[in-house]
């Protein structure tokens, strides 16, 4: 394993690392970090959960100054409030470190407040497209000062529709700057995004071969309706940290309350939620307070925790994408985790279809919530 002393970070910035318990670096930091503290622009291929935010926030951290009142000098774009709120908290304390400042930005939370920590100075800022825009067209935040620009999961803010957005923001950063972009796919409107706004950027990427769906144990349950909650329930509470899945926000609550009825911990993580709500169960559940979050696919993509053991897609997902956005939550950086599909008897084709699509040939096996191998579902072979 390489240190992060051995790629260039400068001492005080390992020594806050090595406080955290963080001692070697993750192969899209081993090879993105030394280009980027080189200043080159640097377009990274990598899945999310393998440590982007270490490979750009350290080096920006190390090379950027100060920042005057309503100037950021670094600009990090993220496609959700939940990570900008991720991103932030990482950075900060190593940013402290360096006599810096870090702060989120993001819709859903008091405009008035952001404004005033930013016209007080903040160096880092790590922002959603859209209220970004917001404070720039207001005044309230000048992007001329800045010297660094961050695009964190670019293929994502395109699945989200943000691109045009990003695009905007990028227009407005005139002077000479570095260009970070960091994402799951580089093709098609990602790429398009590379050439216009990164200049002769040095291309990483951390080979994850079919790690969608080698890295994990796939299981498909076919259950009854009236038993498809304590089917869950069952699941989860035979194991640790949980993330089950659902269609809509609706089916999102109301699960998260027919879970704890059954004496499960369990909350819902949706868009209609009170911001203040959404960052408290993402907390409780990233410190293990909190074993069940029940989310739909957009909150989902905010959600950036290690150590989840299972993923249920309590409501199959539409398309072989989704399957495969949601599973990633559960084989993050290098582990392997639990997927389980709930089939209900008329979702048993377009599951099947689902599964020819992400390269999968099991059998759906029926099963009740008092069956003893939903004990330990990794353990049970479908195929014997």
């Amino acid at each position: 394993m390489v240190t992060f002393a051995e790629l260039g970070v400068e001492s005080s910035l390992c020594d806050a690392l090595e406080a955290r318990g963080i001692n070697d670096a993750f192969a899209i930091q081993e090879i993105a970090i030394p280009d980027a503290l080189a200043g080159r622009d640097v377009c990274g291929k990598a899945k999310t959960g393998s440590g982007k935010t270490l490979a750009f926030g350290l080096p920006v951290l190390q090379l950027i100054d100060r920042a005057e009142p309503g100037r950021p000098v670094a600009l990090a774009l993220v496609p959700t409030r939940e990570l900008a709120v991720q991103v932030s908290d990482e950075l900060a304390p190593l940013a402290k470190e360096a006599g810096l400042t870090v702060s989120p930005v993001y819709g859903g939370a008091n405009i008035e407040r952001q404004i005033t920590k930013l016209e007080k100075g903040v160096d880092f800022v790590v922002a959603t497209p859209g209220r970004m825009i917001d404070l720039v067209e207001r005044k309230a935040v000048d992007l001329s000062g800045l010297t660094h620009v961050i695009v964190d999961e670019a293929d994502r803010m395109a699945d989200m529709g943000f691109l045009p957005q990003v695009e905007w923001l990028l227009r407005q950063v005139d002077g000479e700057h570095q260009t970070l972009l960091f994402s799951a796919t580089l093709d098609g409107v990602v790429d398009s995004l590379v050439r216009r706004y990164q200049h002769d950027p040095v291309f990483h990427e951390v080979e994850s071969p079919q790690v969608t769906v080698d890295q994990m144990i796939h299981r498909f349950v076919l259950v009854h309706q009236m038993d498809k909650v304590k089917v869950a329930a069952a699941i989860s509470n035979a194991v640790g940290r949980t993330i089950m899945f659902t269609a809509t926000k609706h089916m999102a609550d109301r699960l998260a309350r027919e879970l704890r009825d059954l004496d499960v911990d369990a909350s819902a993580i949706h868009g209609d939620l009170r911001q203040n709500h959404r960052e408290r169960a993402l907390k409780q559940f990233g410190d293990g307070k909190l074993t069940v979050l029940v989310a739909t696919d957009v909150a989902a993509r905010g959600i950036h925790v290690d150590d989840v053991e299972v993923v249920i897609h309590y409501d199959p997902p539409a398309e072989h994408k989704t399957y495969l956005h949601r599973s990633g939550r559960t084989a993050r950086a290098g582990g392997e985790g639990l997927v389980v599909t709930l089939v209900l008897w008329n979702e048993e084709l377009e599951v099947r279809r689902m599964q020819r699509r992400v390269g999968l040939d099991l059998p759906m096996v029926e099963m009740f919530s008092n069956d003893e191998r939903l004990q330990d579902l990794a353990a049970w072979d479908p195929t014997s």
